[in-house]
């Protein structure tokens, strides 16, 4: 536990002094375990202007174990499942999975970011989509970017100092007025 919440602060402090391109990181409460995160759509991708919400539970055994990481912002990607939960070698542990105590929330967010802007079709948790994304692949930016526009647009509520080139604040957090949404609600089906 000692080991967790003292790597987990200095993390804390590496993302508010210098944060990754295009994402925004801030822990939830006091404890550590949770934490929001923003990353920011890639320009020239069918993400490009999306502000995509994810969220962050730090495991007891952290570092040894990697975060569970899920998008809230629904998103059409071939590695991301309608729940948010997300395909990326680097969240798995050995053998199937790549994770090292190395990583932080740092290089984990900045693989999220990456993974955006060039999706593996070969390892997908969705199927028709990578299908979709190998052989129809101007069907597939026309879905994602008006998956964009629909769920990942146009949304003030978090403050402009959690937006790259805003204030750097101690904390960032969401406007207190904000309620928290599951943008994936299992009522909305993924276009195939």
């Amino acid at each position: 536990m000692a080991v967790r919440l003292g790597r987990v602060k200095k993390e804390c402090k590496q993302l508010r002094e210098s944060p990754p391109t295009g994402v925004s990181c801030w822990p939830e409460g006091d404890d550590l375990s949770t934490f929001n995160a923003v990353i920011f759509g890639e320009e020239g991708t069918v993400y490009d202007g999306g502000m995509f919400k994810l969220e962050i539970e730090i495991p007891e055994k952290y570092p040894f174990h990697p975060p569970n990481v899920r998008f809230v912002t629904k998103i059409y990607h071939p590695n991301i499942d309608s729940a948010g939960r997300i395909c990326l070698d680097v969240l798995k542990l050995p053998p199937s999975g790549s994770w090292r105590p190395m990583h932080n929330l740092a290089s984990v967010l900045t693989s999220v970011r990456l993974l955006m802007a060039s999706p593996n079709p070969n390892d997908p948790l969705m199927t028709d989509i990578a299908e979709e994304y190998q052989y129809r692949k101007t069907q597939y930016e026309a879905t994602a970017r008006e998956w964009t526009s629909k769920f990942a647009k146009n949304d003030d509520s978090y403050e402009k100092s959690s937006r790259p080139g805003g204030s750097n604040s101690e904390e960032k957090r969401p406007l207190e007025s904000e309620e928290k949404e599951d943008g994936n609600s299992s009522g909305k089906k993924i276009k195939s």
